[in-house]
């Protein structure tokens, strides 16, 4: 169950530079950056795209009384995300910190905003284990979310207000970044659960037949671990900071669900600290196994020499060929001699048997 190595190092090119200089860090991308806008209210709903080139009709949509969801796919383009940043007030060191994809999840409360980042997991068995970050900026009435790059993770949310069956239409922008947040918390879920099928097949395969592979996999499940409890760790801190906050961004009506995605995360901190403790049982035993098969072996090798001591010093007697050896002449000293030997190997065989050496 060999799998491929999960742990890249994201280049860094902001090294010295002073702070608030805007520099993307992160995986190289080629994919056009792309504005998502979904506008709403109870009554009213309404979505567009914008291209490269339309960055600046995003920027009307944080000034009406709607909410405003605008998702920005893509963080490469430093010019873009200036422009967003310069429409909607935002600091030097929010964009700064939103270009770098390295940030671990945290709050920050700038009384007219807040920003938050929150790495959303990612797993495939093949794959390994991978994590993207999404930052997001919670304003009076709306909400900035920006993903490394353009996917589906947000589209029950666009769904569900485009149906207008929810509740979400009538609530404000603080419940749409709940339901933001709620999505990654969910995410996590899923990514824990399929990890958890593969770690009860590397159990399977730890009993059948412990190899080098089964060893790189647990040290992958336990990288995997790693990054994970770096991610969700934070994350419980943020949101437990939110929903005990005095923003004045968030009703207490939202507070009750934020609470909800705390318990949530609580969960998902267990689940991972769960699994770190099998993964370290699972190479305690490997090695253990692997040590019992050595035993086993040297058991067998041991056996073999032992019986072959007596049998080796009979031989070495009767092959030095002294003129007046007796059973020399002797017509049936070979076939003797050879009774005599797999006698003491049957014997000395069963006196083994008898003291549970084998």
């Amino acid at each position: 169950m060999a799998r491929k190595k999960l742990l890249r190092k994201r280049p860094h090119r902001k090294i010295g530079a002073p702070p608030g200089t805007l520099v993307h860090v992160g995986e190289p991308s080629q994919e056009p950056i792309t504005f998502d806008v979904v506008a709403y209210d109870a009554e009213h709903f309404s979505e567009v795209t914008f291209g490269i080139g339309e960055v600046e009709r995003c920027c009307g949509f944080g000034k009406t009384r709607t909410v405003s969801w605008i998702n920005i796919n893509g963080i490469h383009e430093v010019a873009h995300i200036k422009t967003m940043g310069d429409c909607f007030g935002l600091h030097p060191l929010v964009l700064e910190d939103i270009l770098n994809s390295d940030h671990r999840p945290k709050l920050d409360d700038y009384d007219d905003y807040l920003f938050l980042v929150l790495k959303i997991p990612f797993y495939e068995k093949e794959g390994g284990f991978r994590v993207e970050q999404v930052s997001l900026i919670l304003g009076p009435n709306f909400v900035l979310s920006f993903q490394e790059k353009s996917g589906a993770v947000f589209k029950g949310i666009r769904d569900r207000l485009r149906s207008g069956k929810v509740r979400g239409r009538a609530m404000g922008a603080d419940y749409l970044a709940y339901a933001l947040i709620d999505v990654v918390v969910d995410r996590y879920f899923t990514a824990l659960e399929n990890i958890g099928d593969d770690i009860e097949e590397l159990e399977q395969a730890l009993f059948a037949s412990p190899d080098t592979d089964t060893l790189e996999s647990i040290h992958n499940f336990k990288h995997e671990m790693i990054q994970l409890r770096k991610s969700v760790w934070p994350l419980r801190e943020l949101i437990g900071s939110l929903q005990r906050g005095d923003s004045k961004l968030v009703g207490e009506t939202t507070r009750v669900f934020l609470r909800d995605v705390y318990d949530h995360t609580i969960q998902v901190v267990e689940t991972v600290e769960t699994f770190r403790d099998i993964i370290s049982g699972m190479l305690d035993l490997y090695l253990s196994g692997i040590s019992y098969r050595t035993n086993e072996v040297m058991k067998v090798l041991t056996i073999t020499a032992t019986i072959f001591i007596p049998l080796t010093f009979l031989a070495g007697i009767y092959g030095m060929n002294f003129e007046y050896m007796p059973e020399l002449k002797w017509h049936w000293g070979y076939f003797g001699l050879l009774g005599l030997m797999l006698i003491l190997a049957v014997g000395m065989l069963v006196f083994f048997r008898i003291k549970r050496w084998f």
